[in-house]
């Protein structure tokens, strides 16, 4: 408990969301009493109606934008312009809205496909604008990078205090494991264990070269309170966990995990997106104080037990 949030209204788009319940968790265990999360049955913050709507509802002192149109590379190959339109529309909207009704700060959710295809390792956040993204996700990295523009701009034009956060890939209980719409790990859990009951192989895009950066869903929960209580600046900032692994080894640690002993077959005529990825998460450290505390092998364990546990109960197996 704090007094930060006690006494502030905070609006959470995306709330309802795997990285979005945790983060009102948190919000609650350090004493928000008013936490809006806006449903899209009832908000569809695409719209300029749905935003205004939902502002109108809530009136926040504090945004935090976690909303957005997400999902791996088949995903992102199968719908570039949907996923374009309809992060750029709410991000945009959002902040414009915001800022007209004086909410006292927002918070903005990027994405680590904002960041050049060729990034020199580790990422560093003055590299975000040195090249083009991956061709496969540039253009929901794009509209996510295009807040930072917006914040930045509206920080030195109208004193707005808006933040951009950057987070690598999420992991980790409650996670999307739908094969044509969720992210590496949970796809790989599901295909793992599907395959482990069936006794069949399993087959996984590309030639696992490329190396990937992870962070449990509970620690970046925390880094964007964190940021949210106690970072004002107008750089962007890296929310990471500091590894890399090649998805090869990362396939074989699922394997592990998931008791599968079939065969991998890798699908080279797939993509295998960007080649390496890994965060300096020095700025988060220095300007707020987070740091990731939970080991890459814990946090795997408990994904797959969750999804052990719940996995023909969710709506997404």
């Amino acid at each position: 408990m704090n007094d930060f949030f006690s006494n502030r209204r905070v609006c959470v788009t995306g709330g309802a969301g795997f990285l979005g319940g945790f983060v009102v968790s948190e919000l609650q265990r350090r004493g928000a009493r008013e936490v809006f999360v806006p449903r899209k049955t009832d908000y569809d913050l695409v719209t300029h109606d749905g935003v205004v709507r939902c502002l109108d509802d809530s009136r926040p002192d504090i945004v935090i934008h976690l909303a957005a149109v997400v999902g791996g590379i088949g995903a992102n190959r199968a719908h570039p312009g949907r996923f374009y339109h309809d992060n750029a529309m709410m991000g945009a909207q959002l902040i414009e809205e915001s800022r007209l009704r004086g909410v006292g700060k927002f918070v903005a959710l990027g994405t680590i496909c904002a960041y050049p295809k060729f990034t020199p390792v580790p990422f560093r956040e003055e590299d975000l604008w040195s090249g083009y993204p991956e061709e496969t996700n540039a253009p929901y990295g794009l509209a996510k990078k295009m807040m930072l523009v917006q914040l930045q701009g509206y920080r030195a034009e109208y004193g707005f205090n808006g933040i951009f956060l950057l987070p690598v890939n999420l992991y980790g209980p409650r996670d999307n494991f739908n094969l044509e719409t969720g992210h590496v790990i949970p796809a790989m859990i599901r295909k793992m264990i599907a395959a482990r009951d069936a006794g069949t192989d399993v087959t996984l895009w590309g030639d696992g070269s490329p190396t990937r950066e992870f962070l449990y869903v509970e620690d970046c929960a925390r880094g964007i309170v964190d940021a949210t209580e106690r970072y004002d600046g107008v750089e962007p900032v890296n929310l990471g966990s500091g590894m890399e692994i090649s998805i090869k080894d990362l396939a074989e640690t699922v394997a592990r995990h998931t008791g599968f002993q079939g065969r991998i077959v890798w699908d080279t005529t797939k993509p295998n997106g960007q080649p390496r990825r890994m965060l300096d998460v020095s700025r988060a450290r220095r300007c707020f104080g987070f740091q990731a505390t939970t080991p890459f092998e814990e946090g795997l364990r408990k994904t797959v037990e969750w999804w052990e546990a719940h996995g023909e109960a969710s709506p997404t197996r």
